[in-house]
């Protein structure tokens, strides 16, 4: 039996851009630092102009600025420990981590708005028009700018690593998760507008609840597919992914063909689009050499780390044992 990984120098350099994403990074802070202004200026004007909508969306801005607050933090975190021994594959789950933990606030907001609205529904307040589409005005101007910041954090991200096979990218999740809360403030701002400009204009004063129902389901869906994808890392579910189907194409091609079969495989993410894999294999070549196997596979960039024990038959345990 034969056994051997990747050169540790190699997966060092492989991973020196997947511990963080410093565009993003800043991007983050400077989405934070927007997020808690506005959140105060509310806060602030809705107490001292005693108005509950300014005051009840400067707090609502609150529960974004702690999430985006989090993904900053992750930045930061997987890059003090990018170094850190104890973290045998890096610090990007960090990140992920961050935007799972997100994604289980904006249920939380989503669950807020629908009963919110719900409420609202069965028990109608007076609106002062006016003063609540300004505000809502203002929440969107904010949002876009917001959301301008972190696209182009994003656009950059994908520009530096466009050598990346496309159909295995799949973006840095815990940016996501900062843009997505940035959208659902915009989608929240938007769907306000609308719903007050109608009731202000006809009269239809059950609109504003009903828009606030409408945006509330679809957070909690935006919510549950971003929960989804970070759970999926988080959880190494990825033998579906056709990156498996590869290493199984790149085994069955080895030279001597029919000579080598997979026993055992393990392919696990550890990076934006970078994998890692553990195989075992059984063959009946006695060239065969873990340095063979880890050249065959180096045609896919994004297996960056590769473990490979080999089984030569006449070391194999009879049938049956």
């Amino acid at each position: 039996m034969t056994r051997a990984g990747h050169d540790l120098s190699r997966w060092t350099h492989q991973h020196r851009y997947s511990i963080g994403n410093p565009t993003a990074e800043r991007g983050t802070r400077l989405v934070l630092w927007i997020t808690l202004a506005t959140m105060t200026v509310e806060i602030v004007a809705g107490w001292w102009f005693n108005s509950m909508a300014v005051l009840a969306d400067g707090w609502h801005m609150s529960s974004h600025a702690l999430a985006i607050g989090l993904s900053a933090l992750a930045y930061a975190a997987a890059r003090k420990y990018a170094d850190d021994p104890r973290f045998a594959f890096g610090t990007w789950k960090i990140e992920v981590l961050a935007g799972y933990t997100s994604a289980i606030f904006l249920l939380g907001v989503a669950a807020a708005m629908a009963f919110g609205s719900v409420e609202r529904l069965l028990a109608p307040q007076p609106i002062r028009y006016a003063e609540a589409i300004g505000v809502a005005i203002f929440g969107l101007v904010v949002n876009i700018a917001c959301a301008l910041i972190l696209g182009r954090a994003d656009t950059h991200h994908h520009h530096d690593h466009g050598h990346d096979h496309a159909h295995h990218h799949h973006g840095d999740l815990n940016l996501k998760a900062a843009y997505i809360h940035v959208l659902t403030d915009a989608l929240t701002s938007v769907l306000a507008i609308v719903a007050l400009a109608g009731g202000w204009l006809f009269g239809h004063a059950w609109l504003d609840p009903a828009m606030g129902l409408v945006g509330g389901v679809l957070v909690g869906l935006w919510a549950k597919n971003l929960i989804l994808q970070t759970g999926r890392v988080l959880l190494d579910r990825e033998m579906d992914h056709p990156v498996v189907e590869e290493i199984r194409a790149v085994i069955a091609a080895l030279p001597a063909d029919g000579a080598t079969e997979i026993t055992d495989l393990h392919v696990w993410r550890v990076g934006n689009g970078e994998y890692a894999c553990a195989l075992a294999l059984l063959t009946h070549d006695d060239g065969l050499t873990p340095a063979a196997v880890r050249n065959a596979l180096a045609i896919h960039e994004e297996i960056v780390h590769v473990t490979v024990e080999i089984h030569r038959c006449d070391t194999c345990p009879p049938a049956g044992i």
